[in-house]
Parts: structure tokens; sequence; C-alpha cells
């Protein structure tokens, strides 16, 4: 997701969205410490990805 879509998301929408996907990622983080994953970058994408969610909701 681009910055310029999450800034056209609606606070409440944004607000369940981060935490869809926190809990995506700590699912994520749990399954890749039982087997690894193949691509485990998608975990550091999906953290930046929380990080940018959350930075614009302090913005509001």
């Amino acid at each position: 997701m681009k910055q310029e879509e999450i800034v056209k998301m609606s606070t409440e929408d944004l607000k369940s969205r981060v935490l869809s996907t926190g809990e995506q990622l700590a699912s994520m983080k749990f399954n890749h410490k039982m087997t690894p994953m193949e691509n485990p970058l998608r975990i550091r994408g999906m953290r930046r990805l929380v990080a940018r969610m959350v930075t614009e909701l302090a913005k509001r």
C-alpha cells in the first residue's frame, strides 16, 4: 500500500487496518519462528506498513 492510499483512507478505516495488519504481522513472525519463510523480507514490509499507518493516525 502506498502513502497516497493511506492518506486517502478515513480515520476509522485506518484504525481497523492497523489492528488487522498488526495481527497479521504477529502471526507472520510467530510462523517464521516455527518454520522459516521463503521470503522473510515480507515481515519487514509489513512492519513498515504498520508504522506508516500509525504515523498517519498520529498526524490526524
